[in-house]
């Protein structure tokens, strides 16, 4: 049975068309996958089936009603929940408040908090989700808030849950959950649109997938008939080019030095870094690897040992470490890279000004100018600089910022997960971008959950488990079993199972 069917939808912003000619059919009971690049349609078609923005033409159909000019409002009531990318959560409010925000329970006007307390308990115990759900949001991991979004949905016993990107920010442990309660409402019923650039998962948990490409529809089908290296093609095109970019380069002298580093989560790290080159730090969620790159950065407190950059002794305030050339791409970019209220060029200038003393008079012409040099040397697609930066696709929201640390001439590079959330080709792009920041004689670190990744820039790989290093992989030597044997601690059971 067809859960909804959108047909020949079409949407125009200005001159520019978004969206030509679209069709969309989910079945009940089925996860399908929506693909394409960032900038494909995706975000349009869903915004318009949620009601958010209206359609040009088309028809919709859900649950077997037509909405011709459907709103939000109709469509939640309808049965249909999307849960963002972006964390929608409310940090100073508590889990249970969280999920029953807008819907609180009350009685002669006031909140019932213990109810809300023990109705969010049950709902994560039939999930087997453990959050405590009368603490504050504010206290939880990224992946505490990103299952808190997705069980929110979940609450109001939606019919169709739009997922987009749910696994960004999950452990290949909680994603395997994740997984398991997606099948288990599968066989209950419940239909999934499931939005993610990254292929093993589509290929691991959806029954059927539709693809986008600069607006148009390209093609639908079952995932068993196809493959990732197919699919991938259809959503880029016939630039898309599946080859390794690392290149082997000569390095300098040691930029980077650790000796004993600890701290939050982490302890007595030694590791030494070069010139030119590209290090990846890998691991299961947890195991310590971003909370040493935020120290690095001096977002969180070294607890003991010492870093050294080209010889001298960091600690201190962030504004130290950037002063002495050492920059940071974190994981969260909403939260801790994005200044929504800010345009494009504004963005761009923030760590420049930051280090000149917050001058009370700034050039926007001089800005502008350095800002013009960067987008062409990163190949960012955006409009005028005074747009919003809420305006530009993932992954080139990473180019800016990576071109606000290369405006101050940063040589020390971390980047925590710098493609997450970011469409296939863009991730290339970035791929490409460090390479040739190392080339340029950067010195780049990057923290990545992603095998392939680390196979296509690193030259070396450093696994890390429980807050220590306990292997290193030379670039020839990075392989999926490997890594994951020293990141799950089983090297010794797989010997034992040897001998």
């Amino acid at each position: 049975m067809t859960i909804l069917e959108m047909n020949h939808v079409s949407k125009a912003f200005g001159g520019s068309q978004a969206l030509s000619d679209i069709h969309l059919s989910v079945e009940a009971g089925e996860i399908h996958a929506l693909l394409g690049e960032n900038g494909a349609g995706k975000s349009t078609l869903m915004n318009i089936l949620t009601g958010v923005i209206p359609a040009d033409a088309g028809t919709i159909t859900f649950d077997g009603k037509s909405y011709p000019a459907p709103t939000i409002q109709q469509m939640e009531a309808a049965g249909i929940a999307f849960v963002h990318q972006e964390l929608n959560v409310i940090n100073d409010l508590t889990v249970a408040d969280n999920i029953f925000l807008c819907r609180e329970l009350t009685q002669f006007g006031l909140l019932r908090q213990k109810e809300q307390v023990a109705r969010a308990r049950r709902l994560f115990e039939d999930l087997g989700v453990d959050i405590d759900p009368a603490a504050m949001v504010s206290q939880l991991k990224t992946s505490e808030k990103q299952l808190l979004e997705i069980c929110r949905a979940l609450y109001v016993d939606a019919k169709l849950l739009i997922l987009d990107e749910p696994t960004t920010a999950l452990s290949n442990n909680e994603i395997d959950h994740l997984f398991g309660i997606l099948k288990k409402l599968r066989a209950q019923g419940k239909s999934f649109i499931f939005i993610s650039h990254k292929m093993p998962e589509i290929f691991a948990i959806a029954d059927r997938y539709t693809v986008l490409r600069n607006g148009e529809f390209i093609a639908a089908g079952e995932i068993k008939d196809t493959d990732p290296r197919s699919v991938t093609s259809l959503m880029v095109g016939s630039q898309y080019m599946d080859e390794d970019v690392y290149i082997p380069r000569q390095l300098g002298d040691t930029v980077l030095e650790l000796r004993g580093y600890t701290g939050q989560g982490f302890t007595g790290i030694d590791l030494e870094v070069k010139r030119g080159e590209v290090v990846a730090f890998t691991g299961l969620a947890g195991c310590g690897a971003s909370e040493l790159m935020q120290t690095m950065f001096g977002a969180l407190p070294a607890e003991g040992g010492t870093m050294r950059v080209n010889g001298k002794s960091m600690d201190g305030s962030i504004v130290r470490f950037m002063k002495n050339g050492v920059a940071m791409l974190p994981a969260n970019r909403k939260e801790n890279s994005v200044v929504p209220d800010m345009s494009i060029l504004e963005n761009f200038y923030l760590a420049e000004h930051e280090l000149s003393g917050k001058k009370p008079f700034i050039s926007a012409k001089e800005e502008a100018g350095r800002y013009t040099a960067q987008k062409e040397s990163l190949r960012i697609k955006a409009g005028d600089s005074g747009d919003s930066i809420l305006s530009l696709s993932g992954g080139n929201q990473q180019k800016v910022f990576l071109a606000r640390w290369l405006n101050i001439g940063a040589d020390v590079l971390l980047f925590d997960n710098p493609t997450q959330g970011v469409d296939v080709g863009a991730k290339e792009e970035i791929y490409r971008l460090i390479l040739s920041f190392a080339e340029a004689g950067k010195t780049v670190i990057i923290n990545t959950l992603e095998i392939p990744e680390i196979q296509k820039v690193a030259d070396r790989c450093v696994v890390f488990y429980e807050g220590r290093i306990v292997k290193t992989f030379p670039h020839d030597q990075v392989n999926e079993r490997d890594v994951m044997l020293y990141s799950t601690n089983a090297v010794e059971t797989s010997e034992e199972a040897k001998s």
